[in-house]
């Protein structure tokens, strides 16, 4: 097994897969504790060598990895890529590109919603891969032979799962979809969080301008305090405890205080006099300013309208054998009903073509679901 703990010998590694159209990449992290993860182990394959990098060994300079993340000759392979992509982001600025998702494949090709790692190698290639290292602290030093094959496993199945999956897709005429995945999954957008955008991140309702203003400032600090101190944002505030906030508005100590979300004496600590200027300044926000607030749509038909198409995105799911998550969220079957015009992913190209023209049919009556031998089916109307 080639352990690499030296710059020279990375060098020399990346040089060689540089050579190679695809190779398939897989890190272990640790981040219970942090903000940002922290990188301990990377391994690499292609089709003649595979790999385990010592990210933590003394003096090791990873430039030469990020380079090769960044070579757009070689497409990199990797299983459920948003914390790898995450991790190369904040160590390097970079993100890798091109890359193939097998998970995201995978979805394409009817293996269910996000499928892990092992499941999907059990699957496509019979092999049932010993997980018994995945909690394993990749930290702790020296890495004992265990945990190197455990890591070298996971990319040299990967080697097989990709070329499974790559050729069914192919096959069905899917790469293209696919493809419009991975574009989302390699916008700097998607993992450069300002602290300004920290309150999209939360599934916190907010219902007037006011409460929104509050949200957007607080999440902030709490952000900005999180990336400070690096560690988790829930050891700051918990999620639920930021909209409680919102919704409160506690404007002076006293007024926090009140809260039964947070501890006691809070109110009197650093924070809470940074949590209360954070709700002033939210309060003296100009509401013009504001993102714009989705109207609810709990009206009875809306939601008539909402179960139905989630029939349809199930049958349709089951008939084309690919994940429903892929073709449409809760979300988006939310807006589809409330607008023709949504601006959702599956009112757009190929999800357009599988799924969006008929729920929008279904919306206007020209499409009835009925149930034919004990299955959904569609019928269409004058």
């Amino acid at each position: 097994m080639d352990l690499i703990t030296t710059t020279a010998d990375l060098s020399a590694l990346c040089d060689r897969l540089a050579k190679h159209r695809v190779i398939t990449v897989d890190t272990e992290f640790l981040r219970e504790t942090t903000y940002y993860p922290l990188l301990c182990v990377v391994q690499m394959a292609s089709a003649e060598e595979a790999a385990v990098i010592d990210a933590l060994a003394e003096g090791i300079d990873l430039r030469p990895f990020f380079e090769l993340m960044a070579n757009e000759k070689v497409l990199k392979v990797f299983h459920a890529a948003r914390q790898d992509i995450e991790i190369v982001w904040h160590r390097a600025g970079i993100v890798p590109h091109p890359i193939f998702d097998t998970q995201v494949a995978a979805m394409a090709l009817g293996y269910g919603d996000s499928i892990a790692y092992d499941q999907l190698v059990e699957r496509v290639t019979g092999h049932r891969p010993d997980k018994t290292h995945r909690f394993t602290d990749w930290s702790r030093r020296p890495l004992t032979e265990d945990q190197m094959h455990y890591a070298l496993a996971d990319v040299t199945h990967l080697r097989d799962v990709f070329a499974a999956l790559d050729a069914d897709l192919k096959q069905r005429g899917r790469s293209d979809w696919v493809s419009e995945e991975m574009e989302v999954l390699t916008s700097p957008r998607t993992y450069d969080f300002h602290p300004e955008r920290a309150w999209e991140r939360l599934k916190t309702r907010v219902r007037k301008p006011k409460e929104l203003a509050v949200l957007i400032e607080v999440a902030a600090w709490r952000e900005q305090e999180a990336q400070s101190r690096d560690v988790p944002r829930g050891r700051i505030l918990k999620d639920d405890v930021v909209g409680d906030i919102a919704t409160h508005a506690p404007t002076s100590p006293e007024r926090l205080a009140n809260l039964r979300s947070l501890p006691k004496g809070f109110d009197r600590s650093k924070w809470g006099s940074d949590i209360v200027a954070a709700v002033q300044r939210g309060l003296a926000r100009d509401p013009a300013t504001l993102p714009k607030l989705e109207r609810p749509r709990n009206n009875s038909n809306g939601a008539a309208i909402v179960e139905l198409l989630k029939v349809l995105l199930r049958m349709t799911s089951e008939r084309h054998a690919v994940a429903s998550k892929v073709i449409a969220t809760v979300d988006d079957l939310e807006q589809i009903a409330a607008d023709d015009n949504a601006d959702v992913g599956a009112l757009h190209g190929w999800r357009r073509e599988l799924f969006g023209e008929a729920a929008l049919a279904l919306k206007h009556g020209q499409l009835a679901l009925a149930i034919e031998k004990g299955r959904v089916v569609k019928v269409e109307r004058n």
